[in-house]
């Protein structure tokens, strides 16, 4: 059974808390215990006398509040697939928390309320998708009841958010009238909707496609640790452990280590202590090769015919996560999987307004929440595809030297 993760965005009070934990209740996917505390905690009470927002609502300024702060992490099963959800804030402040949920979610579901259409935080969510490279757009309408279930209202909405995603070039962006407090076009059909033809949400989300096709993934393998026994049993054993990034790996397979740029080739592969013929994605596995080489953590082991980038400089887009501002010549810490090195700031060449997707020009220090566009200079060469080639080759962040504290995440381009 596969795992879809995605998240939900949208501004403060579209329903975001309450979509997931109706998601959750219909779905059969909350424990009695958990019910009964619910019952006893809900101050907003549907018709089945809870409040299903504070199913994801877990700090307790968020319960107070009602509003999502931080990036809450749910999870639920159905018998054809399982599910991460990431629900996400929508103020505007929390712009960094969204981005962290959204940059390792294959879908996002971004919800809009049918009273308000479609507003500034619909736009800027919408960005974010696009600069996330996000496949699969599914736009909520949600609180239909309070539109008197309006085919009118709906089609509308629909209309306003096919010109934003066709100006930031947004596929596959699938419509859904919806009713988050009352369970309308959730996980079963709504009989207040008879002019609308399409699946629930639930439907959809059990059969999206989210699988690419793993032999055209450029195959990538990060060594995590070297494996050296040195024992009288195993004396002459030596394996490169990791995790299958990308794309299938086969004995005798060609393959460069990087970035020392040799090559040489797949003697033998093992996963789970017992040896194999290949290995594919996201499949851990110890990688034996025919040459004596001097590898260590966080180098490469790519097919000589399908390599990365190995430079010293690149360009990334970064969103700024920390409150101490960015500026040109900062020096940090570059984490790329497991791959860490120093790093300069060489360039800060502009910011994009998260509203517009316009670039404009850098006046004063990065702040807290903005994304700009950098040079980096790194001590040695990184081996890095771009982000629009592989999302999980593609990002990095950026680690304060004294404060080890992450500060900024990147996608490189």
């Amino acid at each position: 059974m596969d795992i879809l993760r995605f998240i939900t965005a949208g501004s403060v009070d579209d329903g975001k808390s309450t979509l997931i934990g109706r998601l959750l209740y219909d779905s059969k996917n909350i424990l009695i215990d958990q019910l009964e505390a619910l019952e006893k905690q809900s101050k907003n009470k549907n018709e089945n006398g809870v409040d299903l927002a504070i199913l994801t609502d877990g700090l307790r300024a968020e319960r107070e509040q009602g509003i999502t702060i931080d990036v809450a992490y749910r999870y639920f099963s159905t018998p054809k697939r399982k599910f991460i959800i990431a629900d996400a804030p929508g103020h505007i402040q929390y712009t960094r928390n969204m981005i962290t949920g959204a940059s390792n979610s294959q879908l996002i579901v971004i919800l809009i309320d049918a009273r308000q259409g479609v507003i500034e935080q619909t736009r800027r969510h919408s960005i974010i998708a696009s600069l996330l490279k996000m496949k699969n757009v599914v736009v909520a309408i949600n609180k239909m009841d309070l539109v008197d279930y309006s085919e009118e209202v709906f089609n509308d909405i629909k209309a306003q958010y096919e010109l934003v995603a066709k100006k930031l070039k947004l596929e596959n962006v699938n419509y859904f009238p919806i009713s988050a407090f009352n369970g309308d076009n959730i996980v079963s059909r709504s009989e207040k909707m008879d002019w609308y033809k399409g699946s629930t949400l639930l439907d959809f989300l059990e059969s999206v496609e989210i699988n690419e096709n793993q032999e055209n993934e450029n195959p990538r393998f990060q060594v995590q640790y070297v494996i050296r026994p040195q024992t009288d049993e195993l004396h002459d054993y030596r394996g490169y452990a990791g995790e299958v990034i990308s794309g299938i790996y086969q004995k005798g397979d060609e393959i460069t280590v990087l970035p020392q740029n040799i090559q040489t080739k797949i003697s033998k592969i093992e996963t789970g202590g017992k040896e194999v013929d290949f290995v594919f994605t996201n499949q851990p596995a110890v990688i034996h090769i025919e040459d004596d080489i001097d590898i260590s953590r966080g180098d490469f082991l790519v097919k000589t015919n399908q390599q990365p980038k190995v430079e010293n400089e690149l360009d990334a887009v970064v969103c700024w996560l920390d409150k101490k501002e960015l500026n040109e010549g900062n020096k940090y810490f570059i984490q790329h999987k497991s791959k860490t090195l120093k790093v300069i700031i060489k360039e800060i060449e502009y910011k994009i307004d998260v509203n517009t997707l316009e670039q404009t020009p850098i006046t004063e220090s990065v702040k807290l929440n903005e994304v700009v566009k950098v040079r980096l200079k790194t001590a040695s060469p990184l081996v890095f595809d771009s982000f629009e080639d592989s999302k999980s080759t593609g990002n990095a962040i950026l680690i304060d030297e004294t404060s080890n504290s992450t500060v900024g995440a990147l996608m490189i381009l």
